[in-house]
């Protein structure tokens, strides 16, 4: 094979999978479990992290195993890992604590002194500092633990595959306060927080080599190339093919999660949108909404409905399908609640308008983008366990406007290997991201396009006066 086999691994919280890619065609996976994260103590949310690296050597030797030269032929290797989960460790880079996971809250206060001690660079990148970020989590530890230090699950998984320290990339790093516009940790927020200079690792682009496998383990050469790779999100949307600028992914999920690059920053005023660094310096906006597939779950035999609500045609009536009380893209607002404006006749014009609820939210975030300025050129790229249905998928391109291209492999770990292959091809990610894929474009759906624009602007005003989307965001998404 000419192209290189490379390996992503994806270390969720759930478990581990590694992916062996070659020329953009998975050659083999495997997967191997972690320990459910205790969540016992309210806020608190924990994980082993010694179980990592078992867990991950596991899953190497699998996935080495089934390819033909038994992992002989891999020439790099990337892990990207849960955005936001830190351990502490000590002087040797082993865990000393356990993992805190992205969303245990017991930084909350730090981080909200974060907030204002840093308030001049966080207005530049135009983002904020949540109660879970990862930063305040690194003020407990240096507060209430021994550790020494502090790294990112890919940061320990990364040495354990070197046999030393590794830097961290700029991507793994950004929940933990680091600036990549600056390209700096925050030293200004640390000393206010009490958070020595030496308890965060040195931070490198993602792609960047951080050394060699110092020994054959798991089935990976001596000599392979370990490279910085990315979080689970920025890795699965590189893998859904959002790689250059003006390219955007719809994930359609559990959530509706929409994440894409533009070639500068792009501030968000509303801070319901925040922004990576590409690899080659570009950004990468996104933002996560609270509603997508679990808004229709609810709804017993899908492909029954899908099928029904298919011949039905566009609903008479407008849903806002959220599923618990709260907002958070493409606007913010703790007080939303769903809605239903009509009244439905049956059970499948209910879940047709769910399906277009949804829809409307994604049409929403692209209005969302173009009044901050930011171009998407189409397709609309597609991921999700939302995309596997057709008919959702096409009601998705009619009410944008937007042919969608559902990708075929955006998983965190095939993203994973195509940031491990940029790290070593002198044509960096633009050539590690080119891969034969079948044309799954969907266009819009002509005849349906009126009635699916009415709805959307009966949704858009219903949101304007309960007052969660401003004056703006309802004149650009009516325009």
């Amino acid at each position: 094979m000419n192209e290189p086999v490379t390996i992503g691994i994806d270390v969720a919280t759930a478990g581990v999978r590694a992916f062996a890619v070659g020329g953009g065609v998975v050659l083999a996976t495997a997967a191997a479990e972690l320990p459910a994260p205790a969540r016992s103590v309210p806020g608190h949310s924990e994980q082993d992290a010694r179980a990592w690296w078992p867990a991950v050597e596991s899953a190497l030797s699998r996935v080495t195993a089934a390819l033909p030269g038994r992992g002989a032929e891999v020439a790099a290797v990337a892990v990207a890992a849960t955005s936001g989960t830190i351990v502490g460790v000590d002087a040797d880079g082993e865990p000393v604590t356990p993992a805190l996971m992205y969303d245990d809250r017991r930084g909350a206060d730090y981080n909200a002194k974060a907030a204002e001690l840093g308030a001049e660079r966080w207005q530049a990148l135009g983002s904020g500092v949540a109660p879970t970020a990862a930063l305040g989590r690194i003020a407990w530890l240096a507060e209430h633990t021994g550790a020494v230090a502090v790294r990112h699950t890919a940061d320990v998984v990364a040495a354990k595959l070197v046999g030393g320290p590794v830097a961290a990339d700029w991507s793994h790093a950004l929940k933990s306060g680091y600036d990549p516009l600056a390209g700096e940790w925050p030293g200004e927020v640390f000393e206010g927080l009490g958070v020595p200079s030496a308890m965060v690792p040195p931070v490198v682009a993602p792609t960047t080599v951080l050394g060699l496998v110092a020994r054959p383990v798991g089935g990976l050469p001596k000599g392979c190339a370990v490279v910085a790779g990315m979080t689970d999100g920025c890795a699965g949307q590189l893998a859904a093919g959002a790689v250059a600028p003006g390219r955007f992914v719809g994930i359609l999920g559990t959530t509706y999660v929409l994440k894409g690059v533009t070639e500068s920053l792009v501030p968000d005023p509303t801070g319901v949108m925040y922004s990576h660094r590409h690899p080659d310096g570009w950004w990468l906006p996104g933002g996560a909404s609270n509603t997508g597939g679990e808004a229709v779950s609810a709804s017993a035999g899908l492909p029954a409905l899908d099928a029904a609500a298919e011949a039905r045609g566009p609903a008479g009536v407008v849903v806002f399908p959220l599923r618990r009380k709260g907002e958070r893209f493409p606007f913010a607002s703790a007080g939303a609640a769903g809605f239903v404006l009509g009244e439905p006749a049956d059970e499948v014009e209910l879940h047709r308008a769910r399906l277009e609820g949804v829809a409307f939210v994604e049409r929403l975030a692209l209005d969302h983008l173009r009044r901050l300025g930011i171009s998407v050129h189409g397709p609309l790229l597609a991921a999700g366990g939302g995309s596997r249905s057709p008919l959702w998928t096409q009601i998705r391109a009619t009410a944008t406007g937007l042919g969608i291209r559902v990708a075929p492999h955006a998983e965190t770990g095939y993203g994973a290997a195509l940031l491990a292959a940029a790290g070593i091809l002198p044509g960096g990610l633009t050539e590690a991201c080119v891969a034969p894929q079948e044309d799954t474009l969907v266009e819009p759906v002509p005849a349906e396009r009126e009635a699916l624009s009415a709805s959307y602007r009966h949704f858009c005003t219903a949101l304007h006066q309960r007052g969660w989307i401003d004056d703006e965001l309802h004149a650009t998404a009516m325009g």
